[in-house]
């Protein structure tokens, strides 16, 4: 079974609709707006410009009928990524500065709060070695967030998120599914 999503034009799953099983950089190919989706399975990201660009939110199996009061979004879905299903370990090195300067602290659990586990007040870059993750501005999992797969990350400044500092970070799991 594949991972899908299906965007529809109105709220409460009316109006044209499209079926998504893969990234999408561009959903105004298919409809001219989305007010509402439905995950029947897997996790998505999803962002609100194309090319996966702008805010992003993460969305795993339900039904989303009004998402845009539901998350709080000012603005429709234009593109979205599909979250690979990943059984493995995680790893991630988290860094103070841009270009992997500064503390380095490895992660291979959540963390709630950078700053009471590290003393760290800042995470400009990052190197993810293993699994999936999900980064947010505040601690405790709040604020907006960010998805990273495995790579290197060397400033967070250059990836559309001016302003934005890092402050919680999770690990997409099995569970999400």
């Amino acid at each position: 079974l594949s991972t899908t999503i299906i965007f529809y034009e109105e709220r409460n799953f009316q109006g044209r609709s499209y079926e998504c099983m893969s990234d999408c950089p561009d959903m105004s190919s298919y409809l001219s707006r989305c007010h509402s989706c439905r995950v029947e399975r897997g996790c998505f990201m999803v962002y609100d410009r194309t090319n996966f660009m702008g805010n992003q939110y993460f969305m795993r199996r339900g039904e989303y009928a009004d998402y845009m009061s539901m998350m709080g979004m000012s603005d429709c879905i234009r593109s979205c990524r599909m979250i690979p299903m990943y059984r493995g370990s995680y790893r991630m090195r988290i860094y103070e500065r841009e270009n992997f300067g500064g503390q380095m602290y490895e992660l291979m659990d959540d963390c709630d709060n950078i700053m009471d586990r590290y003393r760290m007040s800042n995470c400009m870059s990052c190197n993810v070695m293993e699994g999936h993750w999900l980064m947010y501005e505040q601690p405790h999992y709040r604020g907006r967030m960010m998805y990273f797969r495995p790579g290197e990350y060397r400033n967070f400044m250059n990836m559309g998120m001016s302003g934005m500092r890092f402050m919680s970070m999770r690990r997409i799991m099995d569970s999400c599914y």
